[in-house]
């Protein structure tokens, strides 16, 4: 009965504005509205009083939630303690000098997101050094979409942002993607995406904030040699062997091996080189991305005690 009422006032005062040669808030309406915008949580509470200092013959909040019928007071509020319409445009009205203006009051009505995710497209399992991969991000159900901005971080740093510009009010799901092309150093790097409602001065402090979990990719890569431990020319003297080392880094472990002729593969990271060492060596650093080798060349010294001598 009471909600028939209020639809029955909201269509009267509606015609009644129609009904009046009147003039928009443009033009100087006698009236303040405090606050002059609000923004609102969605089933959250609002209330904005409406008044004038000049004599008139009525005013009064024209609204499909909260409506305030014509009366003679001079401070009118309209409030509703549960706000769920999407489109509501309440409007604050006042008859002086034969005339009606009107003020409309700008409602902002926000909702968080149910959630917010990030996966990979099209893939999974460990991204290989140097391709391109797609990641993307979902916001699900969040309001309004103008005001929505989504920020891409690779650990602590923002690394892209996407903004929308779409007027629908009610929610809606939305989705960003970043492209990257991951490299050795990008190995266990953890990137996530953030939604945030950015709603203005009226809006809340910080703004309304969600963030996905976290996606730690894996990056394989080819193996690289340490060339620092490993010289291309080694010297041997007779009667004094040595070890040589090859160490490499890549994504599988890479296997070492030696090939020290075209038959004999040594699998090991160090070598023992003597007199009867072959001039040539390979170094072979091998994972499941690709191979890297080094040719490492033995050249045989004389006797080193002799050397001494001199």
């Amino acid at each position: 009965m009471l909600q028939h009422f209020f639809g029955l006032f909201y269509l009267l005062a509606v015609s009644q504005l129609l009904s009046f040669t009147g003039s928009h808030a443009d033009d100087e309406c006698p009236v303040q509205l405090n606050p002059q915008s609000v923004v609102v949580k969605y089933g959250g509470s609002v209330s904005v009083d409406c008044s004038t200092s000049v004599p008139h013959k009525g005013m009064g909040w024209v609204s499909s939630e909260g409506g305030v019928p014509l009366t003679r007071d001079s401070l009118i509020t309209w409030r509703v303690p549960e706000l769920r319409e999407w489109d509501i445009e309440p409007a604050c009205f006042i008859n002086y000098n034969k005339t009606q203006c009107t003020v409309y009051l700008p409602v902002t009505i926000y909702k968080t997101p149910d959630s917010v995710s990030i996966s990979t497209v099209n893939h999974n399992g460990p991204m290989m050094e140097g391709n391109q991969y797609e990641l993307q991000c979902d916001v699900l159900n969040v309001a309004p979409v103008q005001n929505l901005t989504v920020n891409w971080y690779k650990g602590q740093t923002l690394v892209d942002q996407t903004i929308f510009t779409d007027t629908i009010k009610t929610p809606v799901s939305k989705t960003s993607k970043l492209l990257i092309r991951p490299d050795r150093a990008d190995d266990g790097a953890q990137y996530w995406c953030e939604a945030k409602l950015e709603l203005g001065e009226e809006g809340p402090r910080p703004p309304p904030t969600n963030t996905s979990d976290p996606l730690s990719i894996t990056v394989y890569f080819k193996p690289i040699i340490n060339e620092t431990k490993l010289p291309s020319i080694v010297s041997v003297f007779r009667g004094y062997p040595l070890v040589i080392v090859c160490e490499a880094e890549g994504n599988p472990e890479p296997t070492i091996s030696w090939s020290v002729n075209s038959t004999d593969i040594v699998y090991s990271e160090t070598l023992n080189i003597t007199e009867s060492t072959p001039e040539d060596l390979l170094c072979i650093a091998s994972n499941s991305v690709g191979i890297t080798t080094r040719h490492v060349k033995v050249v045989l010294k004389g006797n080193y005690a002799c050397l001494r001598i001199f």
